[in-house]
């Protein structure tokens, strides 16, 4: 009876937070005939998370969730620019869509069941998951890590992978991404564990890093949708494209292209 208590508190606390919680992005959310009626979908993204959605040389966005946004608004709508890309903090990525401020969230989002009580989830675009990345030429698999050193976020799903896989690794805590680059950068440890879709783009710019070709867990990234009966139509379409792309290999190719 405690454990419930404590779980519906913490889910209402939840609610509660995101309900008050205040942004600088104008309410736009909207039915899809109501989006058709506007000529453009509203859609929160990440412009700081390379390969997934980043800025390039000329501040333009790019990334396959940046593809995916164009595509999708294409096929819902007949044109690849109609659609208002709005980046967003880590933090207000559910908080958008939840406070009804963008009709969709594409922003690196794992779907998870307690994420599902308060907003909607599409069909998984990508299977991202928790890897190691190495310039250490002797690692070239998870059974060559033996003693090393590995540099982990602090309190991460991912310390419990790395000790069912790697049980004899030296696990280093660090507070964030910045700090277990710094470290491996150093030589201070052999290796730093994180999700594919960070490490990706760390090894896309320093091309003498080399992630390892076993991922320690599969977690699926997906859109972020509305709940309400009214979103029954948007939901379905997304989700019936989502699944087009990957049938047809749209998905596949772009994941490649980002070197996914």
């Amino acid at each position: 009876m405690n454990k419930l208590h404590l779980v519906l508190s913490a889910t209402l606390s939840l609610i509660f937070w995101l309900s008050f919680l205040s942004g600088n992005l104008t309410a736009s959310a909207a039915t899809m005939a109501e989006i058709q009626q506007r000529g453009y979908l509203n859609m929160a993204v990440k412009d700081n998370l390379r390969p997934l959605g980043f800025r390039d040389d000329k501040g333009n966005l790019q990334g396959l969730e940046i593809d995916l946004a164009k595509r999708l608004a294409s096929d819902l709508l007949g044109k690849a620019d109609a659609v208002k890309l709005q980046p967003v903090a880590n933090s207000d990525r559910l908080p958008v869509v939840f406070n009804q401020q963008v009709d969709l969230a594409i922003a690196g989002v794992t779907a998870t069941e307690s994420r599902s009580r308060i907003v909607s989830f599409s069909v998984p675009y990508y299977y991202d998951g928790a890897a190691i990345v190495t310039k250490n030429t002797s690692i070239q698999s998870l059974k060559d890590v033996g003693k090393r050193k590995i540099a982990v976020l602090n309190n991460s799903s991912t310390v419990g992978y790395l000790k069912y896989f790697t049980p004899s690794a030296e696990l280093v805590g660090v507070s964030s991404y910045g700090q277990g680059w710094e470290k491996i950068a150093s030589n201070q440890v052999d290796g730093f564990a994180a999700d594919v879709s960070v490490l990706s783009g760390w090894v896309q710019a320093h091309p003498r890093y080399r992630i390892l070709p076993t991922k320690l867990s599969a977690e699926p990234l997906s859109v972020v949708m509305p709940k309400g009966l009214q979103y029954d139509e948007l939901r379905r379409k997304v989700n019936e494209a989502i699944a087009r792309y990957t049938v047809t290999g749209w998905l596949k190719e772009r994941i490649e292209y980002w070197g996914l």
